[in-house]
């Protein structure tokens, strides 16, 4: 076996058409935009690069075969943060075969030691926990966009190169429209939260559209800002989310709690991209981009993805959770024309119990499990699971 680094066009292609090979049987694997791989290790666009480093490689048999993939980054920030420098892995795929699988750890391994660090995630990004974070062990359905689905056989190799479980991560999902599974608390506490006329319950209006993300900076920067070492957003960052989000954005799904006129809770779902992505074979092109348009517009997603969910502190536990799902259900699921079946939350992670109850109350169910593994590079060390949020 041979290891290449990815460092032309011609690498970079055998990088990406890899996993077209080795999930051609798969049927509810999705091929992801080559352009958002891309994407990842561009410096020009990926704004990691500033403070941390990229590689890849692929894996060539004797043949000249592509038979495996690995990428291993670090980000000062995030290395810093942890008890040891800590770097990561990531986009593996390999064939089933242990000696090939170590041969891509040891390279990046290898490569993270010399940069001085002492252990190693995976399989993860070189970006935000939101995108390409975790191995799927458990629910192999089709994958939300820009999350992975892998071969069941990479939990072996991971575990038998001695990575352990940092964290589980799992994507809830429920139906749209159904009520059931609520509990009665949730009910009691969600009704009087709707009886109160000093609550408003409804989505933004596409006239609002423009300053919406005023009010998802306001909830936002008081419900997470701080918490478990989220900081701040800003404005710009705020108008930026938004104006991204505005060529697939429904209002419909941007659900907002008011209480006297000002923002006070928000839940934000977008459609679910992969049921038209999985169309386009992994390209995005002039042809692609119409086929995208005209998928979006009549209505090919049936499933809504919930992004991010928020109460300001001073409405915590007054039922605020309860009545920005009961008013949705109410007001917007039960509509005749409602295009969209069932919902999934984009994963929680279990160091965060909290938030895993509240999507629990309103029903929803585990639908995917992924994990976080992390290698210590000295074995003789403590293994620490991440930290409970408390």
């Amino acid at each position: 076996m041979k290891l290449v680094e990815v460092n032309d066009k011609s690498t970079e292609k055998q990088f990406l058409l890899l996993p077209v090979r080795l999930y051609k049987d798969e049927k509810n694997w999705i091929r992801p935009l080559d352009k958002d791989i891309r994407a990842v290790f561009n410096p020009e666009k990926n704004k990691n690069y500033r403070q941390g480093n990229a590689i890849r490689w692929i894996l060539l048999d004797d043949k000249g075969q592509t038979i495996g993939r690995i990428a291993a980054f670090y980000i000062k920030k995030v290395s810093e943060a942890q008890e040891q420098p800590t770097g990561g892995v990531g986009f593996f795929e390999c064939i089933n075969d242990q000696a090939a699988a170590f041969m891509l750890f040891d390279a990046a391994k290898q490569w993270l030691e010399d940069l001085g660090m002492e252990a190693m995630d995976g399989p993860v990004n070189f970006g935000d926990r939101n995108n390409w974070w975790g191995l799927l062990v458990d629910g192999f359905h089709k994958p939300n966009y820009q999350m992975p689905y892998n071969l069941a056989y990479y939990q072996q190799l991971f575990e038998a190169y001695g990575f352990q479980e940092y964290f589980r991560q799992f994507t809830y999902r429920r139906p749209m429209g159904s009520q059931v599974d609520f509990t009665p608390r949730f009910y009691e506490k969600a009704e009087a939260t709707l009886a109160d006329p000093d609550y408003e319950f409804r989505h933004l209006t596409k006239k609002e559209y423009e300053k919406g993300h005023l009010y998802f900076l306001e909830v936002y920067n008081k419900a997470w800002a701080g918490h478990s070492g989220v900081k701040p957003m800003t404005e710009q960052q705020a108008k930026a989310t938004f104006k991204m989000l505005k060529p697939i954005a429904d209002v419909k799904l941007l659900w907002f709690a008011f209480y006297k006129g000002e923002p006070a809770a928000f839940f934000i779902s977008i459609p679910e991209l992969n049921e038209i992505y999985r169309h386009l074979n992994g390209q995005w092109n002039l042809w692609s981009k119409l086929k995208f348009l005209y998928l979006l517009k009549t209505g090919a997603c049936k499933t809504g993805l919930g992004i991010v969910f928020g109460v300001v502190p001073e409405h915590q536990r007054k039922g605020v959770e309860g009545g920005l799902v009961i008013s949705f259900v109410k007001k917007m699921a039960w509509k005749d024309g409602f295009r969209y079946n069932d919902i999934e939350m984009n994963w929680i992670g279990d160091f965060n119990p909290k938030m895993m109850r509240v999507v629990e109350q309103i029903g929803a169910k585990v639908y995917k499990t992924h994990i976080t593994y992390r290698k210590l590079f000295d074995e003789t060390r403590e293994f620490k699971r991440a930290p409970i949020i408390q």
